[in-house]
């Protein structure tokens, strides 16, 4: 299998031609390992690249994850069943008093294409719901989204909940969205932050040992 094949078909949201080849790659004998980091994680990789670099935008970020989906559907029963372990879980949701999920959307998204498996429970989130579901699932990061200053209290208070629970130590925090920057990121004692979704994914690997 060339597996630049599958990086470029994603690369190009090609729904069809990502299943097509994934399927292919499953009938020749290639383990679903392989295919996931060599086919779909590869891909994605390329699009946060183009993405920082902004060579394409939130269209075509979109459409290549959703042919990277296509092929996870296929491969997701057999990892399952070969032992392929995700490299954590990560809970993932826009804030209490925030109802915007475009960029939440993408970093779910990134998340999945870099092989994490992603907890994602929406908007307008509590901090209860954020703590209590990766407490539930063994999550070691939470991700939060912000769009809204007005909403931004909302952060703070998942951060201060946390360390009051005693889970602050195992489980990171990182923050983001476009009012939301480094500075309030110190001010409020997350442990990341994180300016668009493919830096997501690096800050992400960083805060849990992965890099």
């Amino acid at each position: 299998m060339d597996w630049q094949d599958i990086n470029d078909a994603i690369f190009n949201g090609d729904i069809v031609q990502t299943s097509k080849l994934v399927s292919q790659a499953i009938s020749e004998g290639e383990t679903p390992k392989d295919i996931l980091e060599n086919g779909l994680i590869a891909g994605m990789a390329k699009v946060g690249v183009k993405f920082k670099l902004n060579e394409i935008f939130v269209p075509e970020v979109l459409i290549a994850a959703k042919a990277m989906h296509s092929a996870l559907i296929i491969l997701e029963p057999l990892l399952a069943n070969s032992g392929v372990k995700p490299k954590a879980t990560i809970v993932v949701g826009t804030v209490k008093g925030d109802l915007h999920d475009i960029g939440k959307n993408l970093v779910v998204m990134m998340l999945k294409g870099a092989g994490f498996n992603v907890i994602d429970i929406g908007i307008d989130a509590c901090a209860e719901t954020f703590i209590d579901k990766a407490v539930s699932s063994g999550a070691s990061l939470i991700a939060m989204s912000s769009l809204l200053t007005t909403s931004m209290p909302s952060m703070k208070t998942i951060v201060e909940r946390l360390r009051q629970r005693g889970l602050s130590d195992r489980i990171k925090t990182i923050i983001g969205g476009a009012p939301v920057t480094q500075e309030y990121a110190d001010h409020i004692g997350a442990d990341g932050y994180s300016q668009d979704a493919s830096s997501a994914v690096d800050k992400a690997k960083e805060l849990l040992g992965l890099l």
